[in-house]
């Protein structure tokens, strides 16, 4: 059985995901900017999201930073979306971890073809 918070984190993630792709219009924001997860701790007070940023570190800086900035628009939509009794408050994380899996794969395709010559 999955619990009451996990269920809310995805809920909370899959609004903020559509909040930043169709009412966001901060020229910082990448094209290729995903929402990895959300943790919404059990008082649901906070919500802690990963984003996923591929670009550089100056457009990975800037889009956390567009982020920040408009969390507090992001935190009333979501307030009018998902109905709950608190709204949480937004904390934005960056996740490498794709670009991580990315490296590894390469690191060991590489290690393969060096192997097979």
């Amino acid at each position: 059985m999955v619990d009451r918070t996990s269920r809310i984190s995805e809920e909370v993630k899959r609004e903020i995901s559509n909040i930043i792709q169709n009412e966001l219009k901060d020229p910082r924001l990448p094209g290729l900017l995903s929402i990895i997860s959300a943790n919404v701790t059990r008082d649901l007070r906070y919500a802690k999201v990963y984003v996923s940023v591929m670009g550089s570190e100056e457009d990975k800086k800037n889009a956390i930073s567009a982020l920040k900035s408009a969390a507090g628009f992001i935190r009333r939509e979501l307030g009018h979306r998902v109905q709950l009794r608190y709204t949480p408050e937004i904390q934005f994380e960056l996740d490498n971890s794709i670009e991580y899996g990315a490296y590894m794969s390469k690191l060991i395709n590489d290690t393969v073809k060096h192997d097979e010559k």
